[in-house]
Order: structure tokens, then C-alpha cells, then sequence
């Protein structure tokens, strides 16, 4: 059976770390800044981790892992 291809836009958008956690970028972070506060701006530069079991699941099988 042939490996398995990486989805290539789901690489993009997550990140799997050391320990297997898949992290994603905070959504509504990059337009539309001027009304959020500072300090929700930079809650928002940070990236978030998936906790959804389903999503994660479904994250590793597209990345081929």
C-alpha cells in the first residue's frame, strides 16, 4: 500500500508539536483590529490548541502521522 499524501492546506493552517498536540491560529486575529483591545489582540497572536477529539483526530489522519 502507498504512503499516504499530506493534505497540503491542512498543514498550513495546524501545527503538531513535540508531545502530539495539534495547535491552530486564533480565528478573526488579522483584520478589523482597530475595535479589539490590546490585550485581545495578543490573546489572539498566540496560537490555540485543538481539544475538539473528533477534529484531532481527523487533523492527524490528513497529515498523514
Amino acid at each position: 500500500m502507498p504512503k499516504m499524501k499530506t493534505k497540503k492546506i491542512v498543514s498550513k493552517r495546524f501545527r503538531i508539536t513535540k508531545n502530539g498536540k495539534i495547535l491552530h491560529r486564533t480565528q478573526g486575529a488579522r483584520h478589523i483590529r482597530r475595535k479589539k483591545s490590546k490585550s485581545r489582540q495578543r490573546r489572539q497572536d498566540k496560537m490555540k490548541q485543538v481539544t475538539n477529539t473528533r477534529y484531532k483526530n481527523t487533523i492527524r489522519h490528513f497529515m498523514a502521522t
